[in-house]
């Protein structure tokens, strides 16, 4: 074969192979975010791809995962006044799931938030004998929503998490995401934060909690703990759900004023987090933003000075005070 047409061949040849990249790259799709490992204390664990078994998609963008789904039988959230909000977790033999194992106290819990990740609420419904889940809410404002249910069937070893997006009816008018901040004020109480997160790798947090500048050191056991965060990334809202170190009652875990946590993040960017703690009888939920990647100043400290506390949440219009845990 001569030059000329060998290096015809050649070309066509690299055309094909190209074509059929190209279109195999359309079929697969866009590669997942990076998966985290699993965290220190969490309970729910990141889900296979499809097609892909040394990656994985962090927990609560699917509504399925392992033949497990949640069906959403409300077709809105209301705003305002209560009403009943259902759904059903349906195994892998499409039937309703009615057996769970216990975690943290509860069979189920059950988290909603906006999509611009206000108006956290971490609530628990009850469970009818035919599956379906249910509980009177409401939401603060009009929007988009994603709700997530976080449950260990009896059947499984480990627990998950599923994902839905449910809309609020009305004018949405979404609020920019709180800047980064090492502490917020929630109810009379500061809550400082320090540690940072290291995406994919292990991030050590310390959330300290003081009212009226004296270190809270009576807090008060919540669902099995003494605090509970949950983490969102922004834009996706990829869920983690993360407990801290120790336990009441264990002998050498102190009931504040720090809570200590161990959670992975998938990757760099942002993320709001929500620590549920509870003092004098009532839950209270503290938000921060904090960046993956970006270490903040250390906060200052009584010692220092009084520490600089963020916009509230009511202010801010993130974790209104008062929201409802059930």
């Amino acid at each position: 074969m001569n030059t000329p047409v060998k290096l015809g061949a050649f070309g066509l040849g690299l055309a094909v192979v190209f074509t059929a990249a190209l279109g195999l790259g359309r079929t697969i799709g866009p590669t997942p975010a990076p998966a985290a490992t699993a965290a220190h204390n969490q309970h729910n664990k990141p889900a296979a791809s499809a097609g892909n078994t040394t990656t994985a998609v962090p927990a609560g963008l699917q509504v399925t995962q392992d033949g497990y789904r949640l069906q959403t039988i409300s077709a809105a959230l209301a705003v305002g006044a209560p009403q009943p909000f259902q759904f059903r977790i349906l195994g892998p033999d499409d039937k309703p799931v009615t057996d769970y194992t216990r975690s943290h106290d509860k069979e189920l819990h059950l988290i909603v938030v906006r999509r611009d990740l206000s108006g956290f609420q971490h609530v628990h419904p009850e469970l009818a004998g035919d599956g379906t889940w249910s509980i009177p809410l409401a939401v603060a404002a009009p929007g988009q929503y994603r709700v997530f249910v976080d449950f260990q069937p009896a059947t499984r070893t480990d627990g998950l998490t599923l994902g839905a997006d449910v809309p609020a009816p009305g004018d949405y008018q979404p609020r920019p995401l709180p800047p980064a901040e090492r502490s917020t004020t929630v109810d009379g109480y500061t809550v400082t934060l320090t540690g940072d997160l290291v995406p994919r790798g292990s991030s050590q947090l310390t959330l300290s909690v003081r009212k009226h500048g004296a270190p809270v050191t009576d807090l008060q056991p919540y669902l099995g703990a003494y605090g509970h965060l949950v983490a969102l990334r922004d834009a996706d809202l990829a869920y983690l759900h993360v407990h801290p170190d120790g336990e009441p009652g264990d002998g050498k875990t102190a009931a504040g004023p720090d809570i200590v946590f161990h959670a992975d993040v998938p990757s760099t960017g942002a993320y709001r987090l929500y620590l549920d703690f509870q003092h004098g009888d009532k839950v209270r939920t503290a938000e921060f933003t904090a960046t993956a990647g970006t270490a903040l100043p250390r906060a200052s400290t009584p010692a220092d000075s009084p520490a600089p506390a963020a916009p509230s949440a009511a202010a801010s219009g993130h974790g209104a005070d008062g929201h409802t845990h059930g």
